[in-house]
């Protein structure tokens, strides 16, 4: 690596009275928090005003509940403004996982059809489209390989690949979470539109990372989390549906709005706590008016760079192996860096790997497996700095190395 080709280190952003931008929020001071893009973090601001709405919720509940749907749909109005979509094809859920099952629970009944899903997709919306080919069409799933380095033209052709006659729903990833990359969804849209085949996007980690998600974007349904890079109250998620399939679609609750169009129906929940919803827009505001969700985003896809660098080139000086991988069509905010043979190579591993790191080094990380190869995902917020990196890299990188070679020793491997 040349010194040309080393990024410098951002400078961490600060909050108008000159403070470290952690400070606005209540994170574990002891525990060093490097893992944004799994569950986010709320803001302080959005903390106390979603204690302050559950107050009034407690303090009179029966004047809350009926007043609660038009202020739902006020909300939405705001959200939607915010993804750059129109209200009216915009319904509240409580995660990107909930608005696929929506969606699923939705479609008819069809004997032998088929769903196309990538080796890149979420698993837990995966199995959900498994259930629904099994148990409800008595059909099946294919699934779309796509190489970890595709471009755009090779991602669309292992996708188009996967289509037939049979085909009666596509469901893609805009941001995939294991492999954090991009997938062509503009152009999986534009072809399923002209197949006739309804299209599900996946955009969990779109919303805050990309600065309007659906723009030229075709599909049936699409869905994103407000609690990841939104910084939202977690239960917060968008469901954005068009076109004359939305009607089929209703709430897990069968309440007072059973009856009302889409997405009026969404807004009566019974007596769910809705507060998340209603303190979402503080959380996407108080990105807006501290720095701006656009030197945010530069912010955060900068350090997570800076981040993928420092600690590959950890790895690569003390296993000898390149730790850099090539996503194919990346995204801002998140990279990926190869974890020394022996580590994570399964989700399940993956996920113990996570969780020792945290208990034993006191670390929230990602770690990642695609095709039988273990990584660590960084991802990086407003409130993460160079440091939180640089402290990983210099402390946990060699207590990982020594902990792939310990698992290579038990398995017989040099």
């Amino acid at each position: 690596m040349s010194e040309t080709d080393v990024i410098a280190a951002p400078r961490p952003l600060l909050l108008a009275d000159g403070r470290p931008a952690d400070r606005a929020w209540t994170l574990d001071p002891a525990m060093r928090h490097l893992n944004h893009g799994s569950f986010g973090a709320v803001p302080l601001v959005a903390q106390e005003r979603q204690k302050q709405l559950r107050v009034e919720m407690e303090c009179s509940p029966v004047v809350w509940f009926p007043a609660l749907p038009q202020r739902i749909a006020d909300t939405r109005v705001e959200i939607a403004d915010f993804l750059a979509v129109a209200a009216d094809d915009l319904a509240l859920v409580p995660n990107a996982s909930a608005g696929i099952s929506t969606v699923y629970a939705a479609l008819d009944r069809r004997r032998g059809g088929e769903i196309v899903v990538t080796d890149h997709g979420y698993g837990a919306v995966t199995m959900g489209a498994e259930r629904l080919a099994r148990d409800r069409w008595d059909g099946g799933v294919r699934t779309a390989r796509v190489p970890l380095d595709a471009d755009e033209e090779q991602a669309c052709e292992a996708v188009f690949a996967e289509l037939s006659e049979a085909t009666d729903l596509i469901v893609v990833d805009q941001i995939t979470s294991a492999t954090a990359r991009r997938l062509p969804v503009e152009r999986i849209g534009a072809e399923a539109r002209r197949r006739g085949i309804p299209l599900l996007v996946d955009g969990a980690h779109a919303p805050g990372l990309l600065p309007a998600p659906l723009s030229g974007l075709t599909c049936d349904f699409w869905v994103g989390n407000l609690h990841k890079w939104g910084c939202a109250p977690r239960g917060t998620a968008a469901l954005v549906a068009r076109g004359p399939l939305r009607e089929r679609l209703y709430p897990p609750i069968d309440s007072w709005g059973a009856e009302d169009p889409y997405p009026d129906r969404f807004d009566q929940q019974g007596t769910v706590d809705a507060t998340c919803y209603l303190a979402a827009p503080t959380a996407l505001g108080f990105i807006e008016h501290t720095w701006g969700w656009m030197h945010a985003r530069r912010y955060m896809d900068h350090l997570a760079g800076y981040a993928a660098q420092v600690i590959g080139a950890a790895f690569t000086e003390l296993t000898g192996a390149d730790s850099s991988v090539d996503v194919g069509m990346p995204v801002p905010g998140m990279r990926l860096v190869r974890l020394p043979e022996g580590l994570g190579a399964t989700r399940v591993e993956a996920d113990a790997l996570r969780d020792r790191v945290a208990g034993e080094l006191g670390v929230e990380a990602a770690f990642t497996s695609f095709g039988g190869i273990g990584y660590l995902r960084v991802s990086a917020h407003v409130y993460n700095t160079a440091a939180d990196y640089e402290y990983f890299a210099e402390t946990c990188v060699p207590v990982l190395a020594e902990w792939a070679r310990a698992a290579r020793g038990r398995h017989g491997a040099p």
